[in-house]
């Protein structure tokens, strides 16, 4: 049904909801810290005195610049300090010479550029003679000066010799890093402004796994220069392990263990979609095939709190072949191979998405003790251009410059994948990520991102908030009770006596710049006694006069958008959503997780604005409307 609800239930105005989607904009800390993390402590402990977040804060956190190695050989030409300029709203060439600017500029940006290589392609563009001495950097060098399309074949060599060990020894030499590591945090410390604008300093620690399995992190760290200027990023050149590859997850966990004893810092990881794994991100084994531990689900568990969810190399919810029940599965979804473009085998997507990874990690914590999966969300674009254009369809920029606007983009080959060819137009504009934090500083977000207060969204700015308790019930100021009276997105719930059900509030509010809601649904995860996993989807309320059918299932929203001319009308759906949910099927003896997920209605995808816009006919295979969608971290659930 149209929800006839008034602003006042999500906690404000429309006026001050809708400056929560403005960007760039001074304030001031919400409250102390002590205060925010006890907001996310994972604990069920009302507290009426509690200071919460009221603003969330957009932004990416996984963006790489030309001095990423596959980024440079593959032609861009713009560093971090353009990408962060960028994401604070300025105007720049792009690599490609096109004009460049973002409609509505981040809070924040993390610049992950690769571990491996950093700091080796200025050099070999520059013609270093250490690089031209070695005979397959000077034919990449040679290859990158003929044409992009030439550069690009030069990347994919490159990720190969990576993912295969066989890089040229010169362009795993360490010294290479440490400059351009040192530049990177000079330049994230000059643009960071507390309560303005954040720059965290961040990398990606490159693991490819044996022969191009993605096993990629983003390492976010919460302090400044003090602690890690002197430090230069983990390369999978080097084991932190005895006896385990460098490109080992337990290396990683290792190096930031160390590290923060080192410097008393704090830093997480926040693993790449697995879709280029090949069932790799999350078998239930360790990296060389033996058996899980407890340290080792401890250690997973500590440092990797989010999941990237939404990127331009597809989206990571749940594989519809796992979840044929739900209608909305089927979404970006990019999943036949690895980064060197080996197939898929039978089986691999069962361990490769977000949904499935969490009901795995439930069942997994009875014999491990911890679960190694529990993740939040988290989103960012993957771009290797250094413009971070996710969500901004009539705007997007592509993920390489080769993928960057023109007429016949759509079609070019992206790679090869075994016997098949992947094309540009299976790219999302997809990516940006909203954190509850109660300021804009590294300190804040970060720690909003360790307790998992944070949402995902394929690109629209939609304001959306997720609460459980027992006992909660809608009433004016939904937010000030939800955090009170239960625990926020990425929070955990413990049981109470009589087994009482848990309830759950939700507000969506759309995009101020951007579509209607069709609708506001609550996802289900949960393990039985016999330890097998189970989801459900609920929809919980919608926009205009639909009802559920006889099979449950509620009629689509309908669709407004021109095809010649690109745009639609916002005359169905809803402004705004807001409902309480108390799960029908619960079990006080069965762990269990719940998330929020807003859904538009039907909009433009890229590439029916660049077919308007070049006067381009495309094959009948390439989607032109997509329904974009918001997912809100889990809460969880342990029975006692």
């Amino acid at each position: 049904m149209r929800l006839q609800a008034t602003l006042l239930l999500i906690g404000t105005s429309a006026l001050a909801l809708a400056a929560c989607s403005k960007t760039n904009e001074s304030t001031a800390a919400e409250g102390t810290e002590a205060a925010a993390a006890d907001a996310g402590s994972g604990t069920y402990l009302p507290d009426p005195n509690r200071k919460y977040p009221t603003r969330v804060l957009w932004g990416d956190e996984h963006v790489h610049t030309a001095w990423s190695a596959d980024a440079g050989l593959a032609g861009s030409t713009l560093g971090p300090e353009e990408a962060v300029r960028f994401a604070r709203g300025e105007e720049l060439m792009a690599s490609s010479g096109q004009k460049a600017k973002l409609h509505r500029p981040l809070d924040w940006i993390a610049v992950t550029d690769h571990s491996d290589g950093m700091g080796t392609i200025d050099q070999l563009n520059a013609g270093n003679p250490e690089m031209m001495a070695d005979p397959t950097a000077k034919r990449w060098y040679d290859m990158m000066q003929t044409s992009p399309e030439e550069g690009l074949k030069a990347k994919v060599e490159a990720v190969n010799a990576q993912a295969n060990k066989k890089l040229p020894a010169i362009m795993m030499d360490p010294k290479w890093m440490v400059s351009a590591w040192e530049k990177t945090v000079d330049i994230m410390e000059k643009y960071n402004e507390p309560g303005r604008f954040t720059a965290f300093i961040a990398y990606e620690w490159t693991s490819n796994g044996e022969s191009g399995q993605n096993l990629h992190r983003n390492v976010i760290f919460r302090d400044g220069a003090d602690k890690t200027r002197a430090t230069p990023p983990l390369t999978t050149f080097q084991s932190m392990v005895p006896g385990r590859a460098g490109t080992d997850p337990e290396s990683l966990w290792k190096w930031l263990t160390d590290w923060e004893a080192k410097t008393g810092g704090k830093a997480l990881a926040i693993p790449h979609n697995g879709n280029m794994s090949n069932g790799w991100m999350f078998r239930e084994a360790r990296y060389d095939g033996s058996p899980m531990t407890a340290d080792y689900a401890a250690q997973r568990n500590r440092w990797e709190p989010l999941y990237e969810v939404y990127q331009y190399k597809g989206t990571m919810e749940q594989h519809p072949s796992l979840a044929p029940t739900d209608e909305f599965a089927n979404f970006g979804i990019w999943d036949t191979a690895d980064l060197n473009g080996n197939p898929k085998k039978p089986g691999d997507i069962n361990f490769e998405y977000w949904r499935e990874a969490n009901k795995t990690g439930m069942k997994l914590q009875a014999t491990l003790g911890t679960n190694p999966f529990k993740y939040g969300a988290a989103a960012g674009t993957d771009t290797h251009t250094a413009l971070m254009t996710g969500g901004e369809e009539d705007n997007f920029f592509g993920k390489f410059v080769s993928n960057e606007p023109s007429p016949g983009r759509w079609n070019n080959v992206y790679k090869k994948e075994g016997p098949n060819i992947r094309r540009d137009w299976t790219l999302m504009a997809s990516g940006v990520m909203g954190v509850w934090a109660t300021s804009n500083t590294r300190e804040a977000l970060w720690d909003a991102m360790k307790r998992k207060e944070t949402y995902a969204s394929s690109g629209p700015r939609i304001t959306l908030r997720f609460f459980g308790g027992f006992g909660l019930t809608p009433g004016k100021d939904l937010v000030a009770s939800g955090y009170a009276n239960g625990v926020p997105m990425g929070g955990d719930l413990k049981p109470i006596a009589g087994g009482k059900a848990p309830t759950f509030l939700v507000a969506a509010m759309k995009d101020p710049e951007g579509a209607n809601l069709d609708r506001v649904q609550i996802i289900k995860g949960w393990v039985d006694a016999a330890g097998k996993t189970h989801e459900k989807v609920f929809d919980v309320k919608w926009g205009g006069e639909r009802k559920p059918g006889p099979d449950g299932k509620l009629p689509a929203i309908g669709n407004t958008v021109d095809l010649k001319t690109a745009t639609y009308r916002n005359d169905i759906g809803a402004a705004e959503l807001v409902g309480s949910f108390t799960d029908p099927d619960f079990d006080p003896a069965q762990k269990a997780f719940w998330y929020a997920r807003a859904i538009e209605i039907p909009t433009p995808r890229w590439t029916l604005y660049d077919s308007v816009k070049y006067k381009v006919k495309m094959a009948a295979e390439v989607p032109m409307i997509q329904q974009e969608r918001a997912v809100t971290s889990p809460i969880w659930y342990t029975p006692g």
